[in-house]
């Protein structure tokens, strides 16, 4: 009996403790979870995105190195190549002869086209003593006609001669004036045959050789200049940032070489380039050394490595 007793004096008390642990879960279990979604909110409100240029990691953009002035010159006319003036990395000023072309037919045209002027001016003076005599004999008709000393049909032939003789004047003239755009044309036709460099720079290519013959449009010399070296090179629209002149940036050569050089930026594009969403930004080598050379790979580091203050 008192075994008995025990055992459910144990089962009451296993009930008791289980009623004890479910209501403990009960009260404590809702608290915990309303408290974890709070704890877990916060962070997402306090991390906002930030926007510190000064985070953002510099991004290297590969580009060349340019200058203002670098142009292939083509012939302007047809013609065998008679002379070269100047070859592969020769300094040159504008308007020094690099070659000239054969232009002796055009020379010939010229000295007859010269020739015709002279003849049409001999023409013009000719015509106008003409003209003189031709007016002088048709006022002496007017005069005889009042005297009846002649006829209308004689007075007619005056007028008629004196008016035709200043139609030939003009005539004259006129071949004056054609001969004179002949000739300058021929002389326009001769200055093809030159080819010149069209600024200060160095020969960069030479694509003719003497007694060739080339065709009209043909490539002849490439001309460039040396310095100032410029960079041109797209910053995106997003960057932080946004380039502006003035502002200084770091260039460096692709080829690994370890100096780094400084470029300041002279130009910015007026209009986003849709294509690349992005600025056109040129930017001109400070002092850079004598071995850098127009065509050389590099990269520019972007953004600047002092943000400017704002």
């Amino acid at each position: 009996m008192r075994k008995k007793r025990r055992i459910w004096l144990a089962l009451g008390l296993a009930v008791l403790a289980a009623c004890g642990m479910a209501c403990g879960g009960a009260s404590g279990k809702p608290q915990a979870a309303e408290s974890v979604p709070q704890q877990a909110a916060k962070p997402a409100e306090a991390r906002p995105r930030s926007t510190n240029p000064s985070l953002a990691a510099t991004t290297p953009i590969l580009s060349v190195l340019t200058v203002e002035h670098q142009v292939t010159i083509l012939s302007r006319i047809a013609g065998v190549v008679e002379t070269i003036a100047r070859d592969e990395g020769d300094p040159v000023h504008q308007g020094d002869l690099l070659a000239k072309l054969d232009d002796r037919t055009l020379q010939a045209q010229l000295s007859h086209d010269r020739d015709d002027l002279v003849v049409a001016k001999d023409n013009v003076q000719y015509q106008q003593a003409e003209v003189k005599a031709k007016e002088a004999n048709y006022r002496r008709y007017q005069e005889l006609r009042k005297l009846g000393l002649s006829s209308e049909a004689d007075l007619e032939k005056a007028r008629f001669e004196a008016v035709g003789a200043q139609y030939d004047l003009k005539s004259w003239h006129a071949v004056v004036q054609r001969t004179q755009s002949q000739i300058r044309i021929a002389e326009l036709e001769i200055q093809k045959t030159q080819i010149r460099a069209p600024f200060d720079g160095v020969v960069a290519r030479r694509y003719i050789r003497q007694g060739q013959a080339i065709e009209n449009g043909a490539r002849c010399f490439l001309i460039t200049q040396l310095r100032p070296l410029e960079v041109r090179f797209p910053v995106p629209e997003t960057s932080s940032p946004s380039p502006r002149a003035g502002d200084r940036v770091r260039v460096s050569l692709a080829s690994g070489d370890p100096r780094v050089f400084t470029a300041e930026i002279i130009r910015v594009g007026p209009v986003i380039d849709p294509a690349t969403a992005s600025w056109d930004v040129l930017a001109r080598l400070v002092a850079p050394p004598g071995d850098l050379r127009p065509g050389m790979a590099v990269r520019v580091i972007w953004p600047p490595e002092k943000v400017r203050r704002r």
